[in-house]
């Protein structure tokens, strides 16, 4: 009979995933990630396969959470020029409330790999279409009760806000404050 883990797997992956977003996919080492988890790299190897695999693991846990926080802002209710602040002001609220200048896991893969790894581009891509098409409803749906300009066209105005999203999550890496970039959203929206 073989050992028992020592670790729970599941939330070996959710450490993995810090880790990833702190340092990055090439700074992250086999060693730095069994010190992180507290196991030993042959635990690490035998129930994951590797770094790249674990990588792979944790990337899809960050991207599946954030699945569900862009499809829950068709839930929330209220105007929706509101719900389109509360959506590009998300950047802001979850990273530089603690100033950890982490970003997003996303958006530092899509810099880290490009196009150069197209299995992590392809799963960057699904979260940024999902992304564009919640916000494309959003704009649709405030263009039709009058709260949004009828112009321009709502995939052309989600695709605004879609690169404003992932221009905040790359600034929340480095700013200081959300006071610039607070303006920034502001601006957007009121250019809608």
């Amino acid at each position: 009979m073989g050992r028992p883990k020592e670790f729970d797997p599941d939330t070996a992956v959710t450490q993995a995933m810090n880790v990833f977003w702190e340092r990055g996919y090439a700074d992250t080492t086999p060693q730095g990630l069994s010190e992180a988890l507290g196991i030993g790299k042959g635990s690490l190897y035998h129930a994951f396969g590797g770094k790249r695999q674990l990588y792979d693991l944790a990337l899809q846990r960050y991207l599946d959470g954030q699945h569900a926080v862009v499809s829950s802002w068709l839930e929330s209710s209220g105007p929706v020029k509101d719900r389109l602040r509360a959506a590009l002001l998300f950047p802001l609220e979850t990273d530089l409330a603690g100033l950890e200048h982490r970003g997003c896991l996303a958006i530092n893969s899509a810099v880290e790999f490009g196009a150069a790894d197209a299995e992590v581009a392809t799963a960057i891509r699904s979260l940024l279409d999902h992304t564009q098409q919640v916000l494309a409803t959003l704009v649709r749906e405030g263009q039709r009760t009058g709260e949004l300009r009828s112009t321009p066209e709502s995939d052309a105005v989600a695709g605004l806000l879609m690169t404003s999203i992932v221009g905040l999550r790359a600034l929340a890496r480095v700013e200081d404050g959300a006071g610039r970039m607070r303006a920034v959203v502001d601006a957007t929206i009121d250019l809608l």
